[in-house]
């Protein structure tokens, strides 16, 4: 049987960091070297995609030429294009996997893998409970290993990781002094340390009150943006993680790690992503924020290792 590690891959999408990190997450599973592409589409082709169909090589911001891959990952609603494109020209060879609902029927590719909460389904879809990441036990020490001034801060250890305002979300001035009450009251009751991250999507003014609460000290780390970013080393050296109720994959990540996550609500909310909150309620992989953190288990939930597996499956290699 082949090894997998000996096959070629292409990972396409439209450069979108979160579509391409799930890309990549699948193919670090699989243990393969990717080359990465982003690609686009010329007009009318970039508005009508993934429904217009009629590929050709003229349709492409970029030249796609053989030798073809012996797999391809694409993921977004461009890519779909790219990869029956590919399947076409490689005579059926190249095994194309789509990730994320790709809005066109699943057969059109060998494989498509959706979390729960998005609508595809089919003979050949792969569900997971969470979004592929890049996050795994190797990720997680080489981060650890990269800030080790984090060691020295007093366990419970909390990272907080903040999103934003969002298609389905808010937040407001009142959420943000809420959670400051509750980070405090922690911090006076058990003794934690705080490492906390936000993103662009906070907000100037939301950014300004966390920092003014929460200046860096010995049992606090507050990161601004500026200078290499310790996201992932919090999440190595958590024993508790809080993420804001907004984004699917920061939450995914922090299910990736094994360790009690706890969801910060927001106001707002949509049908998907509450589909979302609520299937990972149900299977006991996070809870709600309501100031208080206690231990819990579960297994780490590590999508990209379900569908690195299926892919060896369905394609007849091995991974050993």
């Amino acid at each position: 049987m082949k090894k997998i590690d000996k096959l070629s891959c292409w990972i396409v999408t439209e450069g979108m960091a979160g579509t391409e990190n799930q890309c990549i997450g699948v193919a670090n599973s699989l243990g393969v070297e990717a080359k990465i592409i982003k690609s686009g589409l010329k007009q009318p082709w970039a508005i009508f995609s993934p429904w217009l169909g009629m590929e050709s090589a003229r349709i492409f911001d970029v030249n796609f030429y053989p030798p073809w891959p012996d797999l391809l990952i694409t993921s977004g609603r461009k890519a779909v294009a790219v990869s029956r494109y590919i399947k076409k020209q490689s005579t059926g060879k190249t095994f194309t996997l789509h990730i994320q609902d790709p809005r066109v029927p699943p057969a059109q590719f060998d494989m498509v893998a959706v979390p729960y909460h998005d609508p595809a389904r089919g003979s050949n879809v792969l569900v997971t409970d969470t979004a592929p990441n890049k996050i795994n036990d190797h990720v997680l020490s080489q981060a650890a290993l990269g800030f080790s001034q984090f060691k020295a801060f007093s366990s419970p250890r909390v990272a907080v990781v903040i999103g934003g305002k969002s298609k389905a979300y808010d937040m407001t001035e009142e959420m943000i002094t809420g959670l400051i009450s509750k980070l405090k009251k922690l911090q006076a009751d058990m003794g934690c340390s705080l490492l906390i991250t936000a993103s662009r999507r906070t907000g100037e003014e939301n950014m300004k009150s966390l920092k003014l609460a929460f200046p860096n000290d010995e049992k606090t780390y507050f990161w601004d943006g500026q200078g290499d970013n310790p996201y992932i080393a919090f999440l190595a050296y958590a024993d508790f993680i809080l993420v804001t109720a907004d984004s699917v994959s920061m939450i995914s990540d922090a299910l990736a790690t094994g360790k009690p996550t706890y969801v910060i609500p927001l106001k707002g909310g949509a049908r998907r992503i509450n589909i979302f909150h609520q299937h990972i309620l149900e299977k006991g992989y996070v809870r709600i924020f309501d100031g208080i953190l206690q231990k819990y288990e579960y297994s780490p939930v590590r999508a990209a290792d379900i569908i690195a597996k299926e892919i060896c499956k369905k394609m007849g290699v091995s991974s050993e």
